[in-house]
């Protein structure tokens, strides 16, 4: 499940519980020395900052454990969530110097760092690590443009189930599982984060949240725990097919 409290680094990649999922994961043994040269392991805090926009990326890395935001402000102040980084995630761009969002921790998080310039060399050395990052890049295309549906399309009801069931499926993957039938998972957003997130009020998330439970799409434990019976039903009430739909 996705937790909340921050989790102690692995002590070695084999020991890695995003291994299957993160840029090294076509990795050989050799490659995978070669990544821990350059590697070290960040913690930090709810709501501190990873890095500004504007500042200088020396760093590349994977989300290890926790969920952090990527937010985009404008000239006046006014700002927009506009990605969520989840288990696996990667943070950093090969080739470009400064962080273009502000990426924030939303919950206690761990990363797994590697210093930029180094980890470039390796990519153009190591191309199972370049080919990796490339999938993980479409993919994150194709979950933005879905995202665009998402938003310009879906009613707020659809929008708290497409975002419901993009956190069951990374849930669900991280766990070597599949998203299907019963499934339970902690939410890793406030409501008011879910709502900047969605472009809908606290009022309007709050209101489609507890019509969710109370038509039995999902089960909650206090404000975070989720229980979905039957995901295919929650994938219905997403406005998504069960053999398509949101990239997780």
């Amino acid at each position: 499940m996705l937790k909340e409290e921050t989790k102690t680094a692995p002590r070695d990649c084999g020991e890695c519980p995003i291994r299957h999922r993160a840029v090294c994961a076509r990795c050989e043994a050799d490659e995978l020395e070669q990544l821990d040269r350059v590697k070290y392991y960040r913690n930090f805090q709810a709501g501190q900052t990873v890095v500004w926009a504007g500042d200088q990326m020396d760093f590349v890395g994977s989300v290890v454990s926790g969920i952090a935001t990527l937010t985009q402000a404008m000239e006046d102040g006014r700002t927009q969530m506009v990605g969520l980084l989840l288990p696996s995630d990667f943070i950093g761009r090969p080739g470009r110097e400064k962080a273009i969002y502000d990426v924030v921790a939303t919950t206690d998080m761990v990363m797994c760092c590697f210093r930029r310039k180094p980890f470039e060399e390796l990519m153009s050395n190591t191309p199972n690590i370049a080919h990796r990052l490339l999938e993980m890049t479409l993919d994150e295309l194709d979950a933005a443009r879905e995202w665009m549906l998402v938003l310009g399309r879906k009613t707020a009801r659809e929008k708290i189930a497409s975002l419901l069931t993009i956190i069951a499926r990374r849930d669900a993957t991280l766990g070597f599982g599949k998203a299907h039938g019963k499934m339970t998972f902690d939410l890793p957003l406030t409501r008011e984060a879910m709502a900047d997130y969605l472009g809908l009020t606290l009022e309007t998330v709050s209101r489609q949240i507890s019509a969710l439970r109370k038509d039995g799409i999902i089960v909650l434990e206090g404000k975070r725990h989720v229980t979905v019976p039957d995901f295919e039903r929650l994938m219905e009430e997403a406005g998504d097919d069960c053999d398509g739909g949101l990239l997780a």
